[in-house]
C-alpha cells in the first residue's frame, strides 16, 4: 500500500470515479461530502468515512476537493470543521474545482498563512469518461515542490498533469479550455443541425473528418450525443455557463476581446432561461431544432 494517506471531498459525477480509481491503486483514502449519500458508493469500494472535513484532513497527507463553484470551496475550506480546521505543515490540499484564479490565490495563501497547508489548483477537463479511466487533463497551479509531491497520486487519474505557474495559473488555463469547448459545442450544435436540415447522416460526420483539420475530440464525443438525441448528463449546462462568465470576467480585467466566446455565453444563457439548465451541455442542439432563434 503506498505510504500516503489520501483524503477525497465531493463525490459527484467527476469525484466518485476519481476517488474509487485511488482506492483500487490501493491508496488509504478517506472520504467526506456534504451529502452523506453521495459518500456511499466510495465507502462501499473500500474508502474510509470521516465525520466531518477537518476529521479527513486530521487524517491524510493529501485531501483532494472537488465542487462546485468557489463559494462550496470556501466553506468546506474555512467553514465550520473544514479542511483548515484539521490542515497542517506538509499536507497538500489538491482543488480540482473549477473556480475563479483571484480566489485561488486569495485562499491558498489564507490557507498557507494559518496552516502552513500548501494548495495546488488542479481543475480537469476530460468528463465524467476521463474520471473513469483516469485519462483526464489536470492543469495545475501551485509550486514546484508540492506539484512534485502530489504527481505519481495524480498520475491514477490523469493522462496529462501540467504546471502552468503559481496558484492560480492552473485555473487560468481551465478558463482558456472551457472559451474552447463552449463555443465548440455551440458550432458543433449548428453543424449537427446543418447536416440534418440537408439529409446528411450527421453521426457519419466524425467518422467523415476523423484526423482532418476539423477533427478534434468536442467533434468525435459530442456530435454523435447530438445527432442521436442522446443527452445522458455528464456536464451540465449551468456549470458550462459558470465558467464562460468567469472567462468574461478575466477578458475584461486585461482588456481581451472575445467576441465568439461572448455569444457562446449567451447561447448559454438562453438554454438555462428556457429551463435547460440542469441539462448536458450537448442538449444545446435542441434550440436549433427548435427552429430560427
Amino acid at each position: 500500500m503506498p505510504a500516503e494517506k489520501i483524503g477525497y471531498i465531493g463525490l459527484g459525477f467527476m469525484g466518485t470515479p476519481m476517488a474509487k480509481r485511488l482506492v483500487e491503486a490501493g491508496y488509504e483514502v478517506t472520504v467526506w461530502g456534504r451529502t452523506a449519500s453521495k459518500v456511499e458508493p466510495v465507502v462501499a469500494a473500500g474508502a474510509k468515512r470521516a465525520d466531518t472535513a477537518a476529521d479527513l484532513a486530521r487524517a491524510c497527507d493529501i485531501i483532494f476537493l472537488c465542487v462546485s463553484d468557489t463559494d462550496a470551496v470556501t466553506k468546506v475550506v474555512f467553514g465550520p470543521d473544514g479542511v483548515a480546521a484539521g490542515a497542517g505543515k506538509g499536507k497538500i490540499l489538491v482543488d480540482m474545482s473549477s473556480i475563479k484564479p483571484e480566489a485561488t490565490q486569495e485562499m491558498a495563501k489564507r490557507l498557507k498563512d494559518e496552516t502552513g497547508m500548501a494548495w495546488i489548483d488542479a481543475p480537469v477537463s476530460g468528463g465524467v469518461v476521463g474520471s473513469e479511466n483516469g485519462t483526464l487533463t489536470v492543469m495545475a497551479g501551485g509550486e514546484q515542490a508540492d506539484f512534485d509531491a502530489v504527481k505519481p497520486v495524480v498520475d491514477h487519474l490523469a493522462k496529462r498533469f501540467t504546471l502552468m505557474g503559481p496558484n492560480g495559473a492552473g485555473q487560468a488555463t481551465k478558463l482558456i479550455n472551457q472559451a474552447i469547448v463552449g463555443c465548440a459545442i455551440v458550432v458543433l450544435a449548428e453543424v449537427t443541425s446543418l447536416a440534418q436540415r440537408s439529409g446528411i447522416d450527421a453521426a457519419r460526420i466524425p467518422e467523415a473528418l476523423a484526423g482532418g483539420r476539423a477533427d478534434s475530440l468536442p467533434l468525435q464525443q459530442f456530435m454523435p450525443k447530438m445527432a442521436k438525441g442522446d443527452f445522458f448528463l455528464e456536464s451540465y449546462m449551468h456549470t458550462m455557463l459558470k465558467d464562460l462568465d468567469s472567462v468574461l470576467d478575466a477578458a475584461r480585467e486585461v482588456a481581451a476581446t472575445m467576441p465568439l466566446t461572448s455569444t457562446a455565453t449567451q447561447m448559454f444563457r438562453l438554454m438555462a432561461q428556457r429551463g435547460m439548465a440542469e441539462e448536458d451541455i450537448t442538449a444545446m442542439v435542441k434550440l436549433y431544432r427548435e427552429g430560427p432563434l
